[in-house]
C-alpha cells in the first residue's frame, strides 16, 4: 500500500513532503530535548522537578496562540513563507534557552518557543495535504506525524551521546543547528496549489469560517485534548520515570527512548497507510484500544529489557492512532481555513492537556514517587475516551481539496 501511494508524484510534491516532515521532526526535536533534562535543570536551579515541568506546561499552553497567528498568516499570505519564518523563530528561541540565567527566564523562553512550535504543524500539514495526490494522503499522514517521534528519537540520541559532555545548556544550543538547515529545503518547495494571492481570504475571513463551523470545532478540540493527553501522557515524563523511579543511567534511558521512538515511527506510518483502506475512524479506534493490554508491561516492569519492549508497543499504538490525525483533521477542515483550523484545534487541545506533566508529577508524588502508576492512570483513561469520541464522530475520507475562496460576507 505504501508503494502504491508513492506512484505518480512530481519532484515538487516530494520536496513538499520532505520539507514538512523535516520541519515537524526538528520542531519536535527541540521540544523533547527538555524532557530529558528536567532533573538536571531542577538541580541547577535548586527546585523540584514539578516546578520545572511548568516549562512544558507553558510550551503546550502557548501553542494555540502560534497555531492561530501562523495559520492566519498562512491563509492570507501563503503557506511557504509563513513556514520559513516559523522555523527560523523556533530555532532562535531554542538556542536562547541554553543561556537562561534562571528558571523564570527559561520558562518565559519556553513559553515563547511554544508560540513558534504551535505554528509549524498546521501550516506544514495543510501545505502537504493540499499538494500531494489524494490517494497518498493516508500514507503521508502517517509519515508526517512520524516526524514527531523522529524528533524525539533524535533528541534521545543527542542526550545519550552528548549530554555527559555538554550538559543541559549545550543540548539546547545544539537544537538550533538542524532546524536552520530546513531553511535551505524551503527554497525548493513551491506554494500550495490550493492557495493563491488572488483568492486569499479577506482580513477576518478565517474567523468567519471558524465561527460558521463552531460545532465541528468544539468536537475537534475535545478530541485533540484527549489525543494530546494520550501522547504527552505517555512521553513527557517517561524519561523521568526511568531516571528517578528505576535509577537508570543516561545511556540506558537513551537506548530505551530510541527503541520506543522506533515503535512510534513504525506505528504512525502503518496505521496512517491502513486508514486509506479501512477508514480514518476505524484505525484510530483499533490503535487506541490496543494500548490497554500493553500498560502493565510498559508502566510496571522492572528490567530495562521489559520496559523497552513495553515502551515500544505503547508508542507503536499511541502514534498509530496519531498517524491518522493529520489527514483526518485536514479532510474535516473548511477549505478557506485549512492552514488555521487543523492546527488551531490541535493546539487548543494541547492547551487543555498542557497540565499533563505537572498533573502526572503530582500524582507520582502523592503515591510516594510512583511515576509508573501516574503514567498508567492517564494512558488507560484517555485510550478509552479517544475510542468513544472517535466512534461518535464523523470523517471525510477522500474529500476533494478545492481552491481557497473568499469567505461569505
Amino acid at each position: 500500500m505504501a508503494i502504491a501511494a508513492l506512484t505518480g508524484w512530481t519532484s515538487e510534491q516530494k520536496h513538499v513532503v520532505a520539507a514538512s516532515f523535516l520541519g515537524w521532526s526538528l520542531d519536535a526535536f527541540d521540544f523533547f530535548l527538555l524532557v530529558f533534562v528536567l532533573k538536571d535543570i531542577a538541580t541547577e536551579f535548586h527546585t523540584d522537578i514539578s516546578n520545572v515541568t511548568l516549562a512544558i506546561l507553558l510550551t503546550l499552553a502557548m501553542r494555540p496562540v502560534g497555531a492561530f497567528i501562523f495559520g492566519r498568516a498562512a491563509d492570507r499570505w501563503g503557506r511557504r513563507p509563513t513556514l520559513m519564518v516559523d522555523i527560523l523563530l523556533y530555532s532562535v528561541l531554542e538556542f536562547a534557552s541554553g543561556f537562561a540565567p534562571s528558571l523564570t527566564v527559561l520558562i518565559i523562553l519556553r513559553a515563547l518557543y511554544g508560540v513558534a512550535m504551535g505554528g509549524e504543524w498546521g501550516v506544514g500539514a495543510s501545505l502537504t495535504m493540499e499538494t500531494i495526490p489524494p490517494h497518498a494522503r493516508g500514507f503521508v499522514s502517517g509519515l508526517l506525524q512520524s516526524g514527531y517521534p523522529t524528533g524525539y528519537f533524535m533528541a534521545s540520541i543527542v542526550y545519550g551521546v552528548l549530554f555527559p559532555y555538554i550538559g543541559w545548556r549545550g543540548m539546547f544550543m545544539v537544537g538550533v543547528i538542524p532546524a536552520l538547515l530546513v531553511l535551505y529545503i524551503r527554497r525548493n518547495v513551491p506554494e500550495s496549489p490550493s492557495w493563491s494571492k488572488e483568492v486569499a481570504v479577506e482580513r477576518g475571513g478565517t474567523l468567519a469560517v471558524l465561527k460558521s463551523h463552531w460545532r465541528l470545532g468544539i468536537y475537534a478540540v475535545v478530541l485533540m485534548t484527549a489525543f494530546n493527553f494520550f501522547s504527552h501522557g505517555t512521553q513527557d515524563i517517561y524519561p523521568t520515570f526511568l531516571q528517578v523511579q528505576h535509577g537508570f543511567s543516561p545511556h540506558v534511558v537513551s537506548i530505551i527512548a530510541v527503541v520506543y521512538n522506533i515503535g512510534a515511527i513504525i506505528g504512525g506510518i502503518l496505521f496512517g497507510t491502513l486508514s486509506e483502506r479501512f477508514g480514518r475512524r476505524r484505525c484510530i479506534i483499533i490503535s487506541a484500544l490496543l494500548t490497554l493490554p500493553v500498560i502493565p508491561l510498559w508502566a510496571f516492569s522492572d528490567s530495562p529489557v521489559m520496559l523497552a519492549i513495553g515502551a515500544f508497543l505503547m508508542q507503536f499504538t499511541v502514534q498509530g492512532a496519531w498517524g491518522v490525525i493529520p489527514v483526518h483533521l485536514n479532510e474535516l477542515s473548511p477549505d478557506n481555513a485549512r492552514a488555521t483550523f487543523p492546527g488551531f484545534v490541535y493546539q487548543l487541545g494541547n492547551l487543555l492537556a498542557s497540565v499533563n506533566a505537572t498533573l502526572q508529577a503530582g500524582i507520582a508524588t502523592y503515591f510516594g514517587g510512583n511515576y509508573g502508576l501516574a503514567l498508567a492512570i492517564v494512558a488507560g483513561t484517555v485510550a478509552i475516551v479517544i475510542a468513544v469520541l472517535t466512534a461518535v464522530g464523523t470523517e471525510a475520507k477522500g474529500v476533494a481539496f478545492s481552491k481557497a475562496k473568499p469567505a461569505a460576507a
